[in-house]
């Protein structure tokens, strides 16, 4: 089975693949809790906090441990490993411990991998792995064209062409960040739990904090996927990330809630090259 791994600023998902038929985890492992959807062929995933000065020793122990909670013996699960990460100095570890602990494949998704989608970028080395496997993912999911939008640290915004090509997109800060500057300069306000208000007008200070982070992420959601698709046309949205749940719901533009996209997209990429020996 395919181990994927997504190294995200604040939190690193990782999902676990059959990578043929009848490549499933041995008879009474536990599933995946349902969260739909998924991804065919996931069969397990965690969410866990992004911690950059782990070493290849601890990661090792970190996912053997987390598959054993479930059943799972690492050795005889694991056949290969897939790594997209925004944190060189995590994937520098993980390299490690793919080298050191693990005896299969290990492709990171980087500059000079083997995509299958055009990046029509003025630097193509400039675009983000997560950005270019959740293009990769929405593209194989709803075709095109289609934006995607990621909730997470950052807010991103990806365009992908009717022709599978990645056209670019916006960033900005995400609904955290923003939050903790906020916070960091206002010394009246307090952290608030994000959670959406009883109403658009807040009656107190920490509904009022609630409603203008939520709905306000909410408007620049619509609001770049409206001005993407006057230049684009008519696009299938997608939303994956943290905090898509949140906000997904409340949009008017996003169609498509994929909480584990970015897994989807590095899969097929790993697919595409340690299969055809790329």
């Amino acid at each position: 089975m395919l181990l994927a791994i997504d190294v995200g600023n604040t939190e690193t998902v990782i999902g676990l693949f059959s990578t043929a038929p009848g490549d499933e985890p041995p008879p009474g492992t536990r599933p995946a809790p349902p969260v739909p959807p998924e991804p065919a062929g996931l069969s397990h995933h965690w969410r866990l906090s992004t911690v950059d000065d782990r070493t290849p020793d601890e990661h090792a122990l970190l996912i053997s441990q987390l598959l054993s909670l479930d059943g799972m013996d690492v050795a005889q699960v694991v056949s290969g490993i897939a790594v997209t990460s925004s944190v060189p100095r995590v994937t520098a570890a993980l390299r490690q411990m793919a080298s050191r602990w693990f005896d299969v494949d290990c492709m990171v998704l980087e500059p000079g991998v083997r995509s299958g989608m055009p990046i029509l970028y003025d630097n193509p080395k400039e675009v983000g792995a997560d950005r270019i496997a959740n293009a990769i993912g929405a593209y194989d999911l709803y075709g095109g064209p289609c934006i995607v939008v990621d909730l997470g640290t950052a807010t991103t915004f990806d365009a992908i062409s009717p022709d599978g090509e990645y056209l670019g997109g916006a960033i900005a800060p995400g609904i955290a960040i923003s939050m903790d500057a906020l916070f960091h300069h206002a010394a009246a306000l307090r952290r608030v739990e994000l959670v959406e208000p009883r109403s658009v007008i807040g009656k107190s200070t920490v509904e009022s904090i609630q409603s203008g982070a939520l709905y306000g992420f909410v408007e620049q959601v619509d609001g770049m996927c409206r001005r993407i698709m006057e230049e684009l046309g008519r696009c299938a949205v997608v939303a994956t990330g943290g905090l898509s749940e949140l906000v997904a719901p409340l949009s008017a533009r996003i169609e498509h809630r994929e909480p584990w996209l970015t897994l989807h997209g590095l899969r097929l990429v790993y697919e595409r090259n340690v299969r055809t020996g790329g």
